[in-house]
């Protein structure tokens, strides 16, 4: 049987909306996010923090999740903590009203390809998340979640069809971004309830 995991990288957030202190806004969406990943079935879950967030990651998990400390917020260096799994998928901590469905898509390409990306979707570069086969294909390149393209990753691979790029979803990094949460969805209900004592739509 396939192991597989999926952790959220609670990597920096670099933008809050008006009137939110950045650091509750961090661990709304990183709630959320674990929260999220806690409904999934078949996998494992987990998060991944360097040991400066050590306090987020224990603010936020559940009793019997995973936490890993990795020397650097990136996939790559998720990827290398990991034992035990014969694939990985790592997300961005900033989409908190993400689908199980597009984690899923995620995953499902590593029966036949050995790594997966989701773009972000909006506006300019990076990434929701990575998938991989493990231990990952030595031409796998750093990525780094908030700058990586399809493209860059595409253009390491020895063969195009060792990539392949799943649907994308919303990280919440800009104005645009939180004006596209749907407040009909349900989820997000940190987030939601800080949005909405700041009085921000949601």
């Amino acid at each position: 049987m396939v192991r597989r995991v999926v952790v959220a990288l609670l990597g920096p957030v670099t933008w809050a909306p008006p009137g939110i202190e950045p650091g509750r806004w961090r661990h709304a969406l990183a709630e959320d996010t674990v929260d999220l990943l806690a409904m999934l079935n078949e996998v494992d879950t987990a998060v991944a923090v360097t040991p400066a967030d050590r306090s987020l990651a224990d603010a936020v998990t559940w009793p019997d999740m995973a936490v890993y400390e990795v020397p650097e917020p990136t996939p790559n260096a998720v990827f290398a903590a990991l034992t035990g799994y014969d694939q990985a998928a790592v997300i961005a901590a900033d989409a908190p009203d993400l689908p199980g469905l597009t984690i899923g898509k995620l995953l499902r390409p590593l029966t036949s390809r050995p790594v997966a990306v989701a773009p972000a979707e909006g506006v300019g570069p990076g990434l929701l998340g990575v998938a991989a086969r493990l231990p990952v294909p030595d031409w796998l390149p750093v990525i780094d979640l908030d700058r990586s393209l399809p493209t860059t990753v595409r253009a390491a691979a020895p063969r195009p069809n060792d990539l392949s790029v799943t649907p994308a979803w919303r990280r919440l990094r800009g104005p645009v971004d939180l004006a596209a949460l749907d407040p009909a969805v349900e989820g997000w209900e940190t987030t939601r309830a800080l949005l909405s004592g700041a009085g921000q739509p949601g």
